[in-house]
């Protein structure tokens, strides 16, 4: 049974009342990607999440996660809008996902806060869009623009002036070498090392451990070293 809880920041968190501030901010997503994000949230100290939204396992609503209360989906938006909350950060991998997703909350008020590891290095010229994730040990070098929604993860490194494209996903371990261009929705798998100047299209999917010397277009699969397309 489901039983309302007192945070030791003062938050109390039911399903008809969500006591709120300034800094009162909610996660969508309740998985692993989600309890990453949430102890960057934590480590910054400039907001308080008050719950999580999870649409794909809708029987947690009201169970424990993270420290927080899966509130319920996207049905909550709405009320949580009314309870004074109106900041929000994506917290799943689903790239076409969050881009989706993003456009529906910025329609009804909500403002996508970024959530950056204090243990990131970040250059003081990059440019960081709304809602972007950078994870701790993640390297982005000066003339880097990431745009909105991306997801830089673990130790991943951004080398000087790429450009990642609206809700890209660089996974652990990914290394860019200077210049290169990634399309928006693209994931470039975990491990991947991508040789300078090169652009990968948008839509595509780079499998983990890849090795990419020459340009990939969009909307296909490709992987192995160096990395080839092998399907739309």
């Amino acid at each position: 049974m489901y039983r309302p809880f007192l945070r030791k920041n003062g938050f109390e968190v039911s399903f008809g009342k969500i006591v709120t501030t300034d800094r009162s901010l909610v996660l969508w997503g309740a998985s692993g990607h989600a309890m990453v994000v949430a102890d960057i949230i934590r480590l910054r100290d400039e907001y308080e999440i008050v719950g999580f939204l999870d649409d794909v396992n809708t029987d947690r609503r009201g169970r424990r996660f993270c420290g927080a209360t899966v509130l319920g989906g996207q049905e909550q938006l709405d009320k949580l809008l009314q309870s004074g909350v109106g900041k929000i950060t994506f917290a799943f991998g689903d790239s076409e996902g969050r881009l989706k997703l993003s456009r529906l909350v910025r329609q009804k008020g909500f403002s996508l806060v970024t959530a950056i590891h204090p243990q990131a290095i970040i250059a003081n010229d990059a440019i960081i869009g709304s809602g972007s994730v950078i994870v701790a040990g993640a390297v982005i070098n000066p003339g880097v623009k990431l745009g909105e929604n991306v997801i830089v993860n673990t130790c991943a490194s951004v080398d000087h002036e790429c450009v990642i494209e609206d809700g890209a996903h660089i996974c652990p371990g990914v290394h860019l070498g200077g210049k290169v261009s990634v399309g928006r929705a693209t994931c470039i798998g975990i491990g991947t090392t991508v040789k300078e100047r090169v652009t990968i299209g948008a839509g595509t999917l780079i499998g983990a451990g890849s090795v990419v010397v020459d340009d990939i277009p969009d909307n296909v699969v490709a992987y192995g070293a160096p990395a080839r397309v092998v399907r739309p």
